[in-house]
């Protein structure tokens, strides 16, 4: 990758790390429900709640981080919020009840914000044609909860698991120091000169558009934003709730030992996050929309067979009976989960690089607005989950509400699409006097026709 600024390689790996560590801080409950699960004998609604609560605070509070990210400098932002974080995780070890978890998930939720604030950190340090890889590498800090999934449970085996928040917590100390140290500012000289470079590629993108790039802050009144919100609330949200919801699914509906499960969710984990450069580069090469697309169907496919059920039938022949049983298996479970995985990676990332194409100039808004969309169906989905299995009493059926909610984002994705480009040709038509000329050559021909 080429850079846009000496300092942008340092810069972009330092964000990247620090996201990965507030990441796998964020995600820390995925590890702690199965233990919670068996001490305090929770319901799979109650299990939901449990994982709800950093996700629902980290998502509302990605908004007025964005706001503040726009407003004062995203590196101080960056490091107040890790410190502001660490208390929370040295508390874990004195909560005894499921409502000591829930607030105290609230507040490790506040590491949820960090996407928010990095992600505008890293977009200055770059021009346009380079920030869907950039966002995409950026956006591979979510390896971070691969991190919580592979070194939670040995830390659980060897130290026990009331060591697990202190630990975490000394980590995202150590971090937010060592970014304030080495991580570049914006004060430098040379920054000013990207600054002016991204604005002047941004005006000419603005220029050439094939839609009008907003500049007030009316953004978030655009039905365009929250598709977007939309679109990023299933290849996030759900990456999200998969995270938290697959090991007691491995457990509870594979009976599989707890290393297994973990092992299995950390690829799952590992393959959505590391392919996100990827998805950024493709985006930057073929266009957000275009990946998007490809994803959306890849997803639906997987969905439709992960969603169906454990099924005995029987066929009554003219002379015995013919038993059928169909059933997704261990392993092609674990396919169909990795390549929704690594399609919703190629996903996120195109959806950052088709924010960025719109609203160059408001990425902490818009895309703090965004993100935190997307962050809610990491609160709200495990939730719904648990209700819906709980209600329906099949443990598939989590998958058949992802697959309602891929299909609802399809539609809106074709419908709006078709609208664009509706307004493009009527507004094409009245830039060049198609419409006027019409109307000319219809008022000659009837004058021509009512002469006598």
């Amino acid at each position: 990758m080429s850079y846009s600024h000496p300092q942008s390689a340092r810069a972009l790996s330092l964000a990247t790390i620090a996201f990965a560590i507030n990441f796998s801080v964020w995600t820390l409950y995925a590890v702690l429900a199965i233990d919670l699960q068996e001490r305090f004998a929770l319901s799979s609604t109650e299990l939901g709640m449990i994982f709800a609560a950093p996700m629902l605070s980290g998502a509302l509070l990605r908004i007025p981080a964005g706001f503040l990210a726009d407003a004062i400098s995203p590196k101080k932002l960056y490091v107040l919020q890790m410190l502001a974080t660490a208390p929370s995780l040295f508390l874990l070890p004195y909560a005894d009840s499921i409502s000591d978890y829930l607030w105290i998930g609230c507040w490790i939720g506040i590491s949820g914000t960090s996407f928010t604030i990095g992600i505008r950190y890293v977009t200055d340090w770059f021009e346009r044609s380079m920030q869907g890889t950039a966002m995409g590498v950026f956006g591979a800090g979510n390896a971070g909860a691969a991190i919580t999934l592979a070194l939670a449970p040995v830390l659980t085996h060897y130290w026990g698991i009331e060591y697990i928040g202190p630990i975490y917590g000394a980590a995202l100390i150590a971090t937010a120091l060592l970014f304030a140290a080495l991580a570049p500012d914006y004060g430098s000289a040379g920054q000013a000169v990207t600054r002016a470079s991204k604005a002047n590629a941004g005006a000419n993108f603005m220029d050439t558009a094939d839609t009008h790039l907003p500049r007030d802050q009316r953004w978030f009144l655009r039905l365009q934003v929250w598709r977007f919100g939309l679109y990023y609330y299933f290849v996030f949200g759900s990456f999200l709730a998969l995270l938290m919801w697959l090991p007691q699914y491995y457990v509870n509906a594979y009976s599989t030992s707890y290393e297994l499960a973990m092992a299995l969710t950390l690829a799952f984990a590992a393959s959505s996050s590391m392919v996100r450069a990827l998805g950024g580069w493709f985006a930057d090469r073929y266009g957000g929309r275009s990946v998007n697309w490809t994803v959306f169907w890849i997803c639906l496919v997987c969905l439709f067979v992960l969603s169906y059920p454990p099924t005995t039938m029987t066929i009554h022949g003219i002379d015995h009976d013919v038993n059928l049983s169909i059933e997704v298996n261990l392993w092609v479970f674990t396919l169909l989960i990795l390549i929704i995985g690594i399609a919703q990676g190629f996903g996120r990332a195109s959806v950052y690089k088709i924010i960025h194409d719109y609203y160059p100039h408001q990425m902490g808004q818009v895309g703090g607005f965004v993100a935190a969309l997307g962050a809610l169906g990491g609160a709200t989905l495990p939730l719904a989950f648990g209700l819906i299995v709980d209600g329906v009493g099949i443990y598939s059926a989590c998958f058949m509400l992802l697959y309602g909610v891929l299909a609802f984002c399809m539609m809106t994705m074709f419908f709006a699409v078709k609208a664009d480009h509706h307004s493009k040709r009527v507004q094409y038509a009245v830039e060049n006097n198609f419409l006027e000329q019409d109307f000319v050559i219809d008022n000659d021909e009837n004058s021509r026709e009512n002469t006598p």
